[in-house]
């Protein structure tokens, strides 16, 4: 039935005029429906009473629930549902309100994206998540076993999306940070993102359920680059495969001018089958100031049942420097939005991924974009992917050189390897130039089979046909892996990497 919005009497005020009617049914119009519900409106028309409202955790939020029960909503009703379950799943930090409020506000018109209306899930299907019912973790985290310690003295840990651990120097929870510069910092930085235009449904999702963030602020000249800072994602999918527990852990990383810092992401399913059945839904967000540098190693090794939906946000202050590398293996579905904007001269990114589809029906999607708003940035980002079985990846990179970022240097390359008949490979490389005093370049090479010439250097030396492609196919994917400057990340990545495509040849 439609809802309709509560009223507060106020004997002072003369009543509001009722909401414009449509001419062809005389129900209230569809622009009226979509309108901010108002707290001096006219008493509702006959009809059925309203659902009681979500009690509200804090007088300035807004609510989901309160929303959807004060005015009809043109949005998707289960993307609704699981904004709710996400918003009672766990009381927040008051300093995540704004950003909160904006993605409850944004998820209320917000669709469930299919390959059909929305072109940026055009080769990626999710219509399996609505299949099975969402799930939120225990408020208490617990995990069994215990997922392992790291080595690094500065970690952060997060089970099954709740921040359980934040050690070392400068960081620490957003709820616990004492008043001071870095609170301020913290708070300003996510207040800003509640206006990121670029959020989809994830994003929100995420927004909307965070209880806390792990936020890791460098001070003015601070060098930790050979210090890293190891963040582990530990997800446990203890409902089993009867539901989906979702998880939206969030990180906050704020290198500050002339700042050096290292950051390592690890996801991983822990306990049976390596997690089973969950959904992990992260955000990195990464603010480097001027002349400041950030290297940011991903490791995505998630269980074979699991969907790992991530959002990473990178803003780029002048002369600063962003190293990333990403090793993405595990998961049914993963799915990594990436999105970095230069926002002053002189600026460099370099981007490095690594995507391996060894299961099955599964599905990697890298979707990048990269936007150059200022004189002589430069950029570098190289893509590679090995489809096995009938796994599908999809590679959409987008570069943005806008009219006042001249003497720009960027290049973009993309290298495919399908190992199957069966298995499917989509690349949209993007290059939007509008400034006309630029270097860039792009290329994409897909191939369903090995260089015949590196074969024969193999064979030529005694080596048999089998074990040169295993080196191939090993050297394809390390040339990215071997780019992780942490030696132990390295080494647990490379072997890994041996290990899937040692399956995958089998099963091929």
């Amino acid at each position: 039935g439609r809802f309709h919005q509560p009223t507060r009497h106020n004997p002072t005020a003369s009543p509001s005029p009722p909401p414009p009617l449509d001419e062809r049914n005389g129900e209230a119009s569809p622009a009226a429906a979509m309108s901010p519900p108002s707290l001096c409106s006219a008493p509702p028309r006959a009809g059925p009473p309203p659902p009681p409202l979500l009690r509200p955790r804090r007088p300035a939020a807004f609510s989901v629930r309160a929303s959807r029960a004060a005015a009809p909503s043109v949005s998707d009703d289960l993307v609704l549902r699981i904004a709710e379950q996400l918003e009672d799943s766990a009381p927040s930090s008051p300093l995540l309100a704004p950003l909160r409020s904006a993605s409850a506000l944004s998820l209320l018109t917000t669709p469930w994206p299919t390959r059909r209306s929305n072109e940026a899930f055009r080769f990626t299907d999710i219509s399996y998540l609505r299949s099975l019912p969402i799930s939120t973790p225990a408020r208490t985290p617990g995990l069994a076993p215990p997922p392992p310690s790291s080595d690094l003295e500065s970690h952060v840990l997060f089970s099954d999306g709740r921040l359980v651990a934040a050690a070392g120097a400068h960081v620490s929870a957003l709820a616990d940070m004492p008043p001071g510069h870095a609170r301020d910092r913290a708070a300003a930085a996510i207040a800003a993102s509640a206006r990121f235009s670029h959020r989809d449904i994830f994003y929100d999702f995420n927004a909307v359920g965070a209880s806390d963030v792990a936020v890791v602020h460098v001070p003015e000249g601070a060098k930790m680059a050979g210090d890293p800072v190891h963040i582990m994602f530990a997800y446990s999918g203890s409902d089993g495969a009867s539901s989906l527990m979702m998880s939206n852990p969030r990180v906050l990383v704020i290198a500050e001018k002339g700042a050096e810092v290292a950051i390592v992401e690890e996801h991983f399913g822990v306990g049976e089958e390596d997690g089973g059945c969950y959904w992990a839904n992260p955000v990195v967000d990464i603010i480097v100031e001027e002349g400041a540098r950030v290297v940011h190693s991903y490791v995505q090794r998630q269980s074979s049942a699991a969907a790992h939906t991530k959002w990473t946000t990178v803003q780029q202050n002048t002369s600063s420097k962003y190293e990333f590398v990403e090793v993405s293996t595990g998961a049914r579905l993963n799915r990594h939005n990436l999105h970095i904007q230069q926002l002053g001269p002189e600026t460099e990114t370099d981007l490095s991924t690594f995507h391996l589809t060894s299961q099955n029906k599964q599905i990697h999607d890298l979707h990048s974009r990269l936007i150059l708003d200022h004189p002589r940035g430069f950029s570098r980002q190289l893509h590679k992917l090995i489809a096995c079985g009938t796994g599908n990846g999809i590679f959409d990179g987008n570069i943005q050189v806008n009219r006042y970022a001249q003497q720009t240097d960027a290049g973009q390359q993309t290298k495919c390897l399908l190992l199957s008949p069966k298995a499917v490979v989509n690349v949209k490389p993007n290059l939007q130039i509008i400034a006309d005093d630029v270097k860039c370049t792009h290329g994409a090479a897909i191939s369903g089979e090995l260089d015949p010439n590196e074969l024969f250097y193999f064979q030529a030396r005694g080596v048999d046909a089998n074990t040169a492609t295993d080196a191939l196919l090993f050297s394809f994917g390390a040339q990215v892996i071997n780019r992780i400057p942490f030696k132990a990340i390295e080494k647990k990545a490379l072997a890994q990497l041996k290990e899937l495509l040692a399956v995958s040849r089998q099963n091929n």
